[in-house]
């Protein structure tokens, strides 16, 4: 690896340890990076964006989440939390040690500008049954009043809506395939660019009936920013702004939904069907505009938001 010694690029917008293991990687999908060294020459301050990765496998879901993050014109420094509470089995040891950080150190000498909030396997579960839901609402309650704006992502999205009082419904089969979806808000900072229709992967076995949050939008707790037939309110936020939830998978790639078919397919669940709107033997990408303005929105929202 050989980028940090070569002349910088005019733009710079991710800033990462020199020994972190998917450089390459991003470069090579046109993300630009830059050492933590280099970066603390620079005059501009690099958004601090602390990601709550309860992922499986946590080291592999990195590069769905900095891939998009790496594409906006902002300088980003990803921060990387692990939970106390979490037992991380499926991960690498070494990687969450020389890597992650607590949440307690993340916020010790500078503020998150941003916060997001990973999917977990645990939407089957009842929120109380999760063994680190006591750390993680202590986390959503310290940021819903000190960081700009938190994003979740698919049962990330879920523990959002708990936390303002919206509770989920399991499903009697997952929600799995790629669903059309209207965008509902073109005057919202956020979604107001986006595409009148757009493509987004779903894969989850929980979410929210519509009446309930049609309720709550009627009540002013949310805001409904876009639907897809079949797969329900997809996007929607808190009346303040400061969560902002996101019930899909903008940012999985398509190998990810032929992973997780085959998993379970392995497994015997019959409450999994072949993914709607893809073919499982041609998978391809019909979301990626989608994603990226998306996740460069949210970036420009957090900045704006982001007092100096």
């Amino acid at each position: 690896m050989t980028y940090f010694f070569k002349k910088r690029r005019p733009t710079v917008t991710i800033v990462l340890p020199k020994n972190y293991h998917i450089i390459e990687e991003l470069e090579k999908n046109r993300v630009q990076c830059v050492s933590q060294e280099l970066a603390l020459k620079e005059d501009i301050r690099a958004l601090r964006i602390g990601i709550l990765n309860v992922m499986p496998v946590a080291e592999t879901y990195e590069f769905s989440l900095l891939h998009p993050l790496g594409r906006s014109v902002l300088q980003i420094e990803p921060i990387w939390i692990k939970l106390h509470n979490h037992a991380y089995s499926s991960s690498n040891s070494k990687h969450l040690e020389d890597f992650y950080i607590h949440f307690e150190e993340a916020i010790s000498s500078r503020q998150l500008d941003g916060l997001v909030l990973t999917g977990a396997p645990v939407e089957e579960l009842p929120f109380e049954n999760v063994h680190y839901w006591g750390e993680l609402t202590r986390i959503l309650k310290y940021a819903h009043t000190n960081i700009s704006s938190t994003l979740g992502i698919c049962w990330g999205g879920l523990a959002l809506a708990r936390f303002l009082g919206i509770d989920k419904v399991h499903y009697p089969e997952k929600m799995f395939g790629v669903y059309e979806t209207v965008n509902l808000d073109r005057s919202h900072r956020i979604t107001g660019d986006m595409d009148d229709l757009f493509w987004c992967a779903q894969s989850r076995h929980a979410g929210i009936p519509d009446d309930v949050l049609e309720a709550e939008a009627a009540k002013g707790t949310v805001r409904l920013l876009a639907y897809a037939k079949g797969a329900g309110y997809t996007i929607f936020e808190s009346a303040d702004q400061r969560f902002l939830i996101h019930l899909g998978h903008p940012e999985y790639e398509p190998e990810r939904i032929v992973k997780e078919y085959n998993r379970d397919r392995d497994k015997g669940r019959t409450d999994v069907r072949m993914p709607l709107n893809f073919n499982i033997d041609k998978p391809i990408n019909s979301w990626r505009s989608h994603r990226n303005e998306f996740f460069s929105q949210w970036v420009k929202f957090v900045h704006e938001s982001t007092t100096y």
